[in-house]
């Protein structure tokens, strides 16, 4: 990866675990200037705590809370002076059937996949204008095709893909960049944190994480994309099959997909 990150002012929400963490690292090693956001403080000091002589400032902050976002914005503005890059990392995912999901599990889904990239943007947006920035949402193939078991978390990634492209055109004016990636099965901890159909944390993942793409992988990935402009990223063969035979096959992308999260009428991934 060439110098263009080197002083730049990076956002990346949700940076203390998986593909965030991996985009926090790989940005300041490359000497970008980083704020991240979680909602783990041992985790954020840890992070803090790793990287000492780094420019790196970290808040405790719940991107589905409007306050927590706006002051994480404010801050950052605040300590490195203006936003260059706003990576919207952090999310939640689900896995419960619709019919035994609690209607707060899929609330809460919304709120932080999709309301959260609303706030923290709406709040850096005017910095990034002025620095003619880039505004990145990370999403799913879920945000292609939808995925049983994961209804509400692939709506907040539809939702959030129509969203950024509706102002991605605003945009274009200002010359500020915006993109989406989708990162396909990656090794992270999204799935442990997963909710189950009571909005606990599930705990364990039924995907076999050995075969997925590394989140460091990932990241390297993101960072070369946002630096090209591009305007999509899909990632893993499986994700870029699955987007092609949805556009073209829908009806046996239909069949697939069941066969692949079911075995005997029951949802096993």
């Amino acid at each position: 990866m060439s110098s263009y990150f080197k002083d730049k002012v990076v956002i990346v929400t949700g940076g203390t675990d998986g593909i965030g963490k991996a985009l926090v690292e790989e940005l300041l090693s490359h000497g970008a200037k980083v704020a991240t956001c979680g909602r783990d403080h041992d985790k954020l000091y840890r992070l803090q705590s790793t990287f000492p002589s780094y420019h790196l400032h970290t808040m405790v902050a719940d991107v589905s809370n409007e306050n927590d976002c706006r002051r994480f914005i404010e801050t950052t503005i605040k300590f490195f002076g203006g936003i260059d890059v706003l990576i919207n990392n952090a999310g939640i995912s689900m896995r419960a059937l619709l019919k035994d999901a609690s209607l707060d599990v899929i609330r809460k889904v919304m709120e932080i996949n999709f309301f959260g990239v609303v706030y923290c943007t709406k709040y850096a947006l005017e910095s990034i204008i002025q620095r003619k920035g880039t505004i990145v949402g990370v999403s799913s193939i879920a945000g292609y095709r939808g995925l049983p078991g994961r209804n509400g978390y692939s709506a907040s990634k539809f939702a959030l893909q129509g969203w950024l492209e509706a102002i991605r055109t605003e945009l274009m004016g200002d010359g500020v960049h915006v993109m989406w990636v989708c990162p396909g099965f990656t090794t992270s901890n999204i799935r442990h944190a997963a909710l189950n159909k009571d909005g606990d944390s599930q705990g364990e993942s039924p995907m076999d994480e050995g075969s997925m793409m590394t989140a460091e992988e990932c990241a390297r990935h993101i960072l070369r994309a946002v630096e090209k402009k591009k305007r999509t990223l899909v990632l893993t063969f499986t994700g870029k099959r699955t987007v092609f035979l949805n556009k073209f096959f829908p009806g046996f992308a239909d069949k697939m997909v069941r066969k692949f999260f079911f075995r005997d009428g029951k949802l096993v991934k």
